[in-house]
């Protein structure tokens, strides 16, 4: 009987522990994701603005297969789970008619970790 009460006792003190590992991990995914994120916006806004979109419009990088800066893949096994992807839309921005030429982008990039959307980070860009 003290056995079982003992047991009992121990899972209750357990429990939040692995919880608490849990949601640690799920936020060094989210922070990883987020940096992900932010490299790849940072060198799709370096692109000249008439490039964007042939360069960047239809990107994506599958599991496994992200890449840094200088275009070599991360070697981390914790970037292994990782894919992203760019899309890139015209938009016109008030008080400029829907029927005109856009002078706008909006730039979104997503990143996934195994396949479930962790980070969007978009961002409007301008023609110079």
């Amino acid at each position: 009987m003290a056995m079982v009460i003992l047991g009992m006792a121990a899972a209750g003190v357990v429990l939040p522990f692995s919880g608490g590992a849990r949601v640690q991990a799920e936020g060094i995914h989210r922070t990883l994701a987020a940096g992900l994120a932010n490299d790849l916006m940072e060198r799709i806004i370096a692109t000249p603005y008439d490039d964007i979109v042939a360069s960047w419009g239809t990107y994506a990088e599958l599991q496994g297969q992200v890449t840094d800066s200088a275009g070599d893949l991360y070697t981390s096994a914790i970037y292994a789970q990782f894919s992203r992807d760019v899309a890139c839309e015209p938009v016109c921005v008030w008080p400029q008619p829907a029927t005109a030429v856009s002078h706008f982008l909006r730039v979104s990039v997503r990143v996934y970790d195994q396949d479930r959307l962790v980070v969007t980070l978009s961002r409007l860009i301008s023609e110079p």
